[in-house]
């Protein structure tokens, strides 16, 4: 019986901020077979509450990305339970100690397991959704010669100061749980968990959403039972401290944090070689368009191209929004010359 997912070791992983990850472990999984020419390699790294058996539902048969056609690698982000995180770290690093892993760390670990493990040299196109197209951005720019085409979708090269203040809020939702205890609780903070569902519902969705009364598409006959999904999403499924690392990663996005760019975003998007699809959603509030736009510019070879959908930063996931995932396809297709 095939896994979930594998296991990659890497040891203890130096970090970016000078703190060392110990015992890392990268957790993946592959779909489909390299070809002879080595030129069908895409690598999908995983969204904020994303595994990589998630983003199976970003690919398949007859889809742009085909197992059939592609070599497919699915990496998990440190954090996300899979891969070292919070809830499964040795107990020096476990829960509130668990140390800050930024997009850099996170794309490092990766180039090791598919450079150094799998043998690949070459990576045709890199994309995702959230937290996975901005690893997409650091892909592009950590290792610019590697990579053909990049394609975030609903992502951001870099965490803008609006997006950081949300993602403070729906913390503080969080540990505003008395039995959060600095994330060194006996029983998970439940109460806490639930008011970050409630709190980052209204953000995953646009206005117009909750206007038109969309969720009703989704099975929901109220705003209330959508929440109540959400609380229990979270409560059922996250640990407090793995969400809160994350997140931390999140807040620290900058594609031109590390040694080439020294904080210069300017020169870490101008040094992007790869071809691009920018591709926002007009009424996501976590990445706005303008963000991308601005991005397209300072990109020597990158295509702005937003999509219009009242499903803001949900247009993306899979099943939400039929007219977003051809589109997707489309511009899929379009990088990898189909």
């Amino acid at each position: 019986m095939i896994p979930e997912f594998q296991i990659y070791e890497l040891g203890d992983l130096p970090l970016l901020s000078g703190e060392v990850l110990k015992e890392a472990k990268l957790a993946y999984q592959t779909y489909g077979k390299v070809s002879e020419t080595g030129d069908n390699v895409i690598v999908m790294p995983t969204f904020y509450t994303g595994t990589n058996s998630r983003n199976e539902g970003f690919f398949g048969p007859g889809r742009a990305i085909d197992p059939a056609r592609h070599f497919i690698i699915s990496a998990n982000l440190f954090g996300n339970g899979r891969s070292s995180s919070p809830s499964n770290a040795p107990a020096q690093q476990s829960g509130p100690r668990f140390p800050l892993v930024q997009m850099w760390d996170n794309i490092a670990a990766q180039h090791r397991l598919i450079r150094d493990h799998l043998g690949i040299e070459k990576i045709a196109l890199v994309a995702g959704w959230s937290m996975a197209g901005c690893q997409s951005y650091q892909w592009a720019a950590q290792y610019p010669d590697m990579v053909r085409a990049i394609l975030p979708f609903c992502a951001s090269a870099k965490t803008s100061p609006h997006n950081f203040v949300f993602l403070e809020g729906v913390k503080a939702a969080l540990c505003a749980d008395q039995n959060w205890n600095g994330g060194n609780y006996v029983n998970p903070p439940e109460a806490g968990l639930k008011a970050f569902g409630r709190v980052y519902a209204g953000w995953a969705f646009s206005q117009t959403f909750f206007r038109e009364g969309l969720y009703r598409q989704l099975g929901f006959q109220t705003i209330e039972e959508l929440l109540r999904d959400w609380e229990q999403d979270h409560v059922l499924g996250w640990d407090a401290n793995d969400l809160l690392a994350k997140l931390a990663t999140w807040q620290a996005g900058d594609v031109s944090i590390g040694p080439f760019y020294n904080g210069d975003y300017k020169l870490a998007l101008g040094a992007i070689k790869a071809r691009a699809i920018l591709m926002p959603c007009t009424q996501d509030l976590y990445f706005p368009p303008e963000d991308n736009e601005i991005e397209a510019s300072l990109m020597p070879n990158a295509i702005f191209r937003p999509y219009h959908s009242p499903w803001g930063h949900c247009a993306a996931n899979p099943g939400n929004d039929v007219g977003f995932t051809a589109q997707l396809d489309a511009n899929i297709r379009e990088l990898l010359g189909e």
